[in-house]
């Protein structure tokens, strides 16, 4: 299958309506692929804290439904990064949406470990508290977003729950852009999974952001990366290579049930 990582960058002056507009019109230029993925906040921009709450939207808001639109026009999985949600009593999610080919919801997960270094994230947007993994026709697919690259408990989670497919949006600055290299390779290696890394590119409120979108397939090979320039990075992947390097090299099947019951 072809898949398109949609690498948008989300400048300080341009407005969400503006920017949502703009990315519609790259969405619908994109041929033949059969999943899109878009960065983390992208339409509001993730280090614009300080329009969190203005910017916050449901999922019936403007981006989703733009992204909906495009779904069911191309007839295509559209992973539209995150949005920030507006929640019951106020508060506020980062949540990542993955929309099929009719438009609807197919998976939503809000993000567990909000980021709290040089970010207002952690104290504006309360933790998701599920991790769910949905068997689509391709695979068996699942998101997570951007910090929670860092915490390998959270991957051996998803691999147990047989996910074969990890989209990470992201919003990953270019002063950490090796380690953003090396944690998605690492993933898909340890874990032997397909993982589709969409990071955000340009500059938001004085941050540079690390571009670089990236496919790196079950055995650890990088298929495809981009640079760090507002682009479409297009890459073919076949879902079957993950049931077909864990038969040849079985190390999930080797990994202990849990590791907390050896002794010291």
């Amino acid at each position: 299958m072809k898949i398109a990582l949609v690498q948008v960058a989300s400048p300080d002056s341009e407005t969400r309506k503006d920017r949502i507009d703009r990315v519609e019109g790259i969405l619908r230029g994109i041929n033949g692929a059969e999943l899109i993925v878009l960065p983390e906040l992208w339409s509001a921009g993730y280090f614009h804290f300080d329009e969190y709450e203005a910017l916050a939207e449901t999922l019936t808001g403007p981006t989703v439904t733009m992204c909906s639109r495009v779904a069911k026009d191309l007839g295509v999985y559209l992973h539209l990064g995150s949005i920030i949600e507006a929640g019951d009593n106020g508060r506020l999610s980062n949540t990542s949406i993955l929309l099929g080919p009719d438009g609807n919801v197919v998976h939503t997960y809000r993000k567990i470990h909000v980021f709290g270094y040089q970010s207002k994230e952690a104290s504006l947007l309360t933790a998701g508290s599920s991790l769910p993994v949905v068997r689509l026709p391709f695979g068996a697919v699942t998101g997570i977003t951007c910090y929670d690259l860092r915490f390998p408990g959270l991957w051996m989670e998803l691999s147990d729950r047989g996910a074969g497919i990890v989209i990470v949006p992201a919003a990953w600055p270019t002063a950490r852009r090796e380690h953003w290299r090396l944690l998605t390779t690492a993933r898909a290696l340890e874990h032997q999974i397909f993982v589709i890394a969409c990071n955000a590119a340009g500059t938001q409120e004085g941050v540079d952001l690390g571009g670089h979108s990236r496919v790196v397939d079950p055995a650890g090979n990088v298929l495809a990366e981009a640079d760090d320039a507002e682009s479409v990075l297009l890459v073919d992947i076949d879902p079957l290579q993950v049931q077909a390097v864990r038969s040849e090299f079985p190390v999930i099947g080797d990994r202990l049930a849990a590791y907390d019951t050896l002794t010291v």
